[in-house]
């Protein structure tokens, strides 16, 4: 689920920068000191969107620096359990794929892909449907839903769990398949007259014997 939220910190502000539009220069030092940051509370830390108050500045003894209280905006990304997610195949192993969506990557293990059983094509690395011979390969876009969240102070330290084997979730051309199968007009049944003409051949290939 991506967020905004208000946060208060402290900038530091270096002397060579002085010179330059305060609220700009609070702005980019918040975004080079928290943007991929992961906080507990908050998530993903994507971007400083906007400073909203500034303090009075404050310099401490032995650093030219002035450091500002802060109130600012930032855009944040929180992975949900139950959330459903889209993105990209970004490589495959025996175990399982693993899936980039924004800001993170998860894993959907072997067993959470489909109910066909799936074997790892190492020389093509793609994992292949014993039943369906449908494959999961690098860059398939695909639908999951997050079941596990385990958040670090990393990106690459953290792990979300996926699964594929809910109802419209998947590889994406397979779930528009589907939907098109089901939008298809199913067999018409036989008019009353036609089942008439069909009885009146029978009766004429017995001969002209009543059933």
């Amino acid at each position: 689920m991506y967020k905004l939220v208000l946060v208060r910190d402290t900038v530091r502000v270096p002397p060579k920068r002085f010179s330059e539009e305060l609220n700009t220069v609070i702005g980019q030092e918040l975004d080079s000191m928290i943007t991929g940051r992961i906080e507990k509370n908050i998530g993903v830390v994507l971007s400083v969107t906007d400073v909203r108050e500034v303090s009075e500045g404050k310099i401490i003894l032995g650093d030219g620096a002035i450091y500002y209280d802060t109130l600012f905006e930032l855009l944040a990304y929180m992975p949900m359990i139950h959330e459903v997610v889209e993105g990209y195949v970004t490589e495959v192993t025996e175990f399982g794929v693993f899936v980039n969506f924004g800001p993170i990557d998860g894993l959907i293990h072997v067993s959470q892909i489909t109910e066909d059983f799936m074997t790892y094509d190492q020389k093509n690395a793609m994992l292949v449907g014993k039943a369906s011979n449908k494959t999961r390969k690098v860059g398939d876009l695909v639908r999951a839903r997050i079941v596990t969240v385990s958040l670090k102070n990393r990106v690459s330290d953290s792990k979300i769990g996926l699964t594929m084997r809910q109802p419209y979730l998947g590889k994406l051309e397979w779930i528009e398949e589907e939907k098109k199968k089901k939008a298809e007009p199913k067999d018409k049944p036989e008019k009353p007259a036609e089942k008439g003409k069909e009885k009146e051949k029978r009766k004429e290939a017995r001969g002209g014997r009543k059933e």
